[in-house]
């Protein structure tokens, strides 16, 4: 899918009513915005022109949200998600990983689009996204804390439509879960509780977590089985901890391991570990950001959560990065990459001022590793403002080299046309892996479009609240 799509999140205003008066605490804002509301400033109430915020009010360094890629890039991945294995699959569902953003307004923009759940990484992470209300959650790793397990629980006693689904990839493990359910009180203080559902992580060795074989894996998922208070509710692993690009081989190990994984489903069916009495059916899931159209192709014959063929059974992909993309590692990994996934947009950029030209061919900028990703590769300086406003000015990747981060400077070596930067000029910078974005931010100002689509001002249409702790 290469063309505009429509998506619940296309307004872009998201948390704007409800952050509440600004101050020190949001440092993406203008000193000027303090004491106002979020809703206030966004619509410009109280401005000396009464005219809503733009991007040159912002101040440097600041990290923006783009809303017209945002609504791209989800509605994008619902209907990939969809026809998601072509004639032979029967799509599969999204549970987006939540920790990308830890932002709750995001999350709902993506149920609301049609994601089935969303997936969280900690019990804290779990904690927060019960609190924001989310149905459906699915746990990329145990839970052993018994008070995470009693707000499961009482989460749980709130209706059919809700679900915690947690991993376990060992029997040591399986009996820690159930000791730390049965020390919350689950099932006897919370009446009416169901059992906690259980995905069994495969895993390879030598990697991340994860049993390390199928016939491992099925041991774990005999313990779930046999666990007072749990319930064997399937299978699932994450592929990206084996491998680390696109290459051919690279390739070729995820597809084995996928269908290592259809082969553990399939055993645990066989011996009729799996419970009968699962909403929706079994859970097959797989699936980060960089490889979820192998997924499909692997395992999107088997989704069929109404049982129209057999058990039913859902595949789930949880691919999270997807809703903010970027321009560097995502961006070389993802299936678009080579055509066979939907077409993503970046939905984040740095912005940084020109605070020094101390030699030629070298500026420096003021945002650092405070403010910016750098684990992935370093941000990448793609257009400029000419004194902060009018319209952005690309820059060619042979004109201007990032080659460091400080705490607080960006160093950027120049040549031919972008030697002529100076200092009050504001560069917007492509991001690598939005996982480690995010997380420096409180609150980012979202703008209608960051390449100046609806004009040379980029708008300033609403603010996205993060939860980072």
């Amino acid at each position: 899918m290469s063309g505009p799509v429509s998506s619940p999140v296309s307004g872009g205003r998201f948390d704007a009513d409800a952050v509440g008066v600004l101050g020190p605490w949001a440092k993406a804002v203008p000193v000027s915005a303090w004491g106002a509301t979020g809703a206030d400033w966004v619509d410009g109430v109280g401005a000396v022109d009464g005219a809503p915020p733009v991007l040159s009010d912002l101040p440097t360094p600041v990290l923006t949200l783009d809303a017209s890629a945002v609504a791209h890039n989800t509605a994008a991945m619902a209907a990939w998600a969809r026809g998601a294995g072509g004639p032979a699959g029967r799509g599969v569902d999204l549970a987006p990983h939540g920790k990308t953003s830890m932002a709750p307004a995001l999350w709902r923009a993506q149920l609301a689009a049609g994601a089935w759940a969303v997936t969280v990484a900690t019990p804290w992470q779990l904690a927060v996204a019960l609190d924001a209300g989310v149905p459906r959650v699915l746990v990329a790793g145990p839970l052993l804390d018994a008070r995470v397990h009693a707000l499961a629980a009482q989460a749980l006693a709130g209706g059919s439509d809700r679900q915690v689904l947690v991993w376990a990839d060992g029997a040591d493990v399986v009996a820690a879960t159930a000791a730390a359910r049965a020390g919350s009180g689950a099932g006897t203080a919370v009446e009416g509780s169901p059992p906690l559902d259980v995905l069994v992580e495969l895993g390879a060795p030598g990697r991340r977590t994860g049993a390390r074989s199928v016939e491992a894996a099925l041991g774990v998922a005999r313990a779930v089985a046999a666990a007072p208070g749990l319930r064997l509710a399937g299978a699932t692993g994450y592929e990206g901890a084996l491998v680390h690009d696109a290459s051919a081989a690279s390739l070729g190990v995820v597809r084995s391991w996928l269908r290592e994984l259809r082969t553990l489903h399939a055993r645990m069916r066989e011996e009729g570990l799996l419970s009968e009495r699962l909403p929706g059916g079994a859970v097959l899931s797989a699936g980060g950001s960089a490889y979820f159209d192998l997924v499909a192709e692997e395992l999107a014959d088997l989704h069929d959560p109404l049982g129209e063929s057999g058990p039913p059974t859902r595949v789930v992909v949880r691919a999270g990065a997807s809703v903010a993309h970027d321009d560097g590692f995502y961006a070389s990994v993802t299936p678009a990459s080579r055509g066979t996934g939907p077409a993503l947009r970046a939905g984040l950029h740095g912005w940084a001022r020109v605070i020094s030209r101390p030699e030629p061919g070298l500026a420096l900028l003021d945002a650092g590793k405070r403010d910016l990703p750098f684990d992935e590769g370093l941000p990448v300086a793609q257009a400029v403002r000419r004194g902060g406003r009018g319209p952005a000015r690309p820059l060619a990747p042979e004109e201007v080299t990032t080659t460091a981060l400080n705490d607080q400077h960006t160093f950027l070596r120049l040549t031919g046309g972008a030697d002529h930067l100076a200092v009050g000029d504001v560069v917007r910078l492509g991001l690598s892996h939005p996982c480690t974005a995010f997380d420096r931010w409180g609150l980012l100002p979202v703008l209608d479009s960051a390449d100046g689509a609806g004009g040379d001002e980029p708008r300033v249409v609403g603010l996205l609240r993060t939860v980072f702790g």
